[in-house]
């Protein structure tokens, strides 16, 4: 019998538990959609899931004070993953419907952040949100990033080596449809494992209370 958890006990993985863990790969179909004409069957598609994960990517700046638009936008279903090049088809109306239907459960982190920056494109109000790193908080995990939620659920490590890179270019390369789509994918992931009770943090390894003399006062 497993002792009581104690209130302070959070979930949280230690930077060296977290690099020594193998990277997680993607297995799903990937369609990429750069053609304005392949928009309504894709979100036709999208429209018949439950559940769909969210995210996007921007092409990175290294000019202080520079910030560049929103290039890709990812929604996912548990087996395959649009990729909609905004950069190149833009904001289209039927994919600012999705997101902004309230019917449709859609799962992403940091999402404040994506929204913000899509509002700099056109005005939207996304609907049917469920932000992972507030969910979370309810199985006691501490980490905000996916890479560690991730790690602390399925005991593999989301790999960020093509965050930077270039999502503007003329061609995504699969790396990049491979990373963009993991990252949509994960988010579903992991809202269904936590919502069928698959983790009680009092059995995880990485759970801890909190030394109160490293904390800030």
């Amino acid at each position: 019998m497993t002792d009581k958890i104690s209130p302070a006990a959070i979930v949280t993985i230690p930077k060296e538990k977290l690099s020594a863990l193998p990277a997680e790969q993607y297995e799903g179909e990937i369609c990429v959609i750069d053609k304005v004409e392949q928009v309504d069957d894709a979100i036709a598609e999208l429209r018949k899931c439950s559940v769909i994960g969210f995210d996007t990517e921007t092409r990175p700046s290294f000019k202080k004070g520079h910030l560049n638009k929103v290039a890709l936008v990812q929604l996912s279903s548990s087996r395959k993953c649009f990729l909609f090049r905004i950069n190149i088809i833009g904001l289209v109306q039927p994919l600012v419907d999705i997101i902004e239907d309230d019917s449709i459960i859609k799962i992403g982190l940091s999402t404040h952040d994506d929204f913000h920056n899509l509002n700099k494109l056109r005005p939207i109000e996304p609907a049917g949100f469920i932000e992972l790193q507030n969910y979370v908080k309810e199985f006691r995990i501490a980490d905000n990033s996916l890479t560690r939620i991730y790690a602390i659920l399925f005991g593999k490590r989301v790999s960020k080596g093509q965050r930077l890179t270039n999502w503007e270019a003329e061609q995504l390369t699969q790396a990049q449809q491979n990373y963009a789509s993991l990252d949509a994918e994960a988010c579903i992931n992991i809202y269904e494992f936590l919502k069928a009770g698959n983790f009680i943090p009092e059995n995880s390894q990485y759970l801890t209370i909190p030394d109160p003399m490293q904390q800030n006062p």
